[in-house]
C-alpha cells in the first residue's frame, strides 16, 4: 500500500463518488478506496465542553503504475 494517498472528504461521500472523483481529477485508476468516520475530539473552554466537527477520511488506493504528483 505505497502507493495510496489519504484525503478529507465531505461525510455524505461514498466510496463510488471518491472513486470517481480521484479518477476524473488526476486521471489515474483507483485500485481500491477505504473510508473512516471521524468522531469529534472534546474540547474544554473553563467549565463548558464542546466538540470538534466529526470529519471523513478516504484512504485511495492507486494501481502501481499510476502516481499522483503534487509538486
Amino acid at each position: 500500500s505505497f502507493n495510496a494517498y489519504t484525503f478529507v472528504v465531505d461525510k455524505s461521500a461514498t466510496k463510488t463518488d471518491i472513486k470517481k472523483a480521484v479518477s476524473d481529477l488526476w486521471n489515474v485508476r483507483v485500485v481500491s478506496v477505504r473510508t473512516q468516520n471521524r468522531g469529534g475530539k472534546p474540547r474544554r473552554h473553563k467549565y463548558k465542553v464542546g466538540y470538534t466537527k466529526s470529519w471523513k477520511k478516504a484512504i485511495v488506493e492507486l494501481h502501481e503504475d499510476d502516481r499522483i504528483s503534487f509538486f
